[in-house]
C-alpha cells in the first residue's frame, strides 16, 4: 500500500483521503513535512511557534480538505495555509513582546551572489545540513531582522523555489508586486550583508 500510495499524485492522494483512505493523508503529510518545516522554520525563527504553526497548518489541510480545487497544484495552497498562520502567530507575539534580533558573528567576505548560490544551488541538500553551515547561518539572522513581508518573499523564492506566478498566489497579491517586493528584498539583504561583512574584513 505505501509503495503504490507514493507514486499517486497530489491530487489522487486527497481524492483517497476524501474517499475515507486515511493512509492517504499522512502520505501528504510525509510528502511536505520537511519543505513546510524547514519554510517555518526560517520565516518564524522560533521553535515553539515553527511547531505550532506546523501542527495547525496540516490540521487545516485535514479539515479543510473541500474546499481545495484538486485540478490545482496542492504545494502552494499547503503553503498560503503556513504562510498565514505563521503571520497571524508573528501578530500576536509581537503584540507582547519585540523579535529578538540576532546578534551578527563574524562574517565571511562572500559577495550576495556567491551567499545566494551557495544557500540556493543545491535543492537537495537536507536542511539539517544547511543549518549548520555557518554562512547559512548568517543569511537567517539577517532574514529575521527584515519586516514581515520581505522575509517571507525571500524565503518563497529563494529556499523553496516558487514561482512569482505561485507566489502571488500564496501572498493574494498582483505578480508585479510580487517582483518589486523581491526585488525591495534582494535589494535591503545585500545592503545588510554587505554591512555586515564591511567591517569584518581584515585587508
Amino acid at each position: 500500500m505505501k509503495t503504490s500510495l507514493k507514486k499517486l499524485t497530489d491530487a489522487e492522494l486527497l481524492a483517497r483521503y476524501v474517499a475515507g483512505e486515511e493512509a492517504a493523508f499522512r502520505e501528504i503529510v510525509n510528502r511536505y513535512k520537511n519543505s513546510l518545516y524547514a519554510f517555518l522554520r526560517q520565516f518564524l525563527n522560533r521553535q515553539d511557534l515553527v511547531e505550532d504553526v506546523f501542527q495547525e497548518t496540516f490540521l487545516q489541510l485535514f479539515t479543510s480538505w473541500e474546499s481545495f480545487d484538486t485540478s490545482r497544484p496542492l504545494r502552494p495552497w499547503l503553503f498560503t495555509i503556513a504562510a498565514n498562520k505563521a503571520k497571524d502567530a508573528l501578530r500576536k507575539l509581537q503584540r507582547t513582546s519585540a523579535v529578538p534580533i540576532g546578534t551578527m558573528a563574524n562574517s565571511q567576505d562572500l559577495s550576495f551572489d556567491d551567499m545566494l548560490n551557495a544557500i540556493s544551488s543545491d535543492r537537495t541538500m537536507p536542511y539539517e545540513e544547511l543549518q549548520k553551515n555557518e554562512t547559512a547561518l548568517r543569511v537567517e539572522r539577517i532574514i529575521t531582522d527584515m519586516p514581515e513581508n520581505l522575509r517571507e518573499i525571500l524565503v518563497l523564492a529563494y529556499f523553496n523555489k516558487f514561482s512569482y506566478k505561485q507566489m502571488a498566489e500564496i501572498l493574494s497579491i498582483p505578480i508585479g508586486t510580487v517582483k518589486s517586493r523581491l526585488h525591495t528584498a534582494v535589494g535591503r539583504f545585500a545592503k545588510e550583508w554587505k554591512a555586515a561583512v564591511g567591517g569584518k574584513k581584515t585587508k
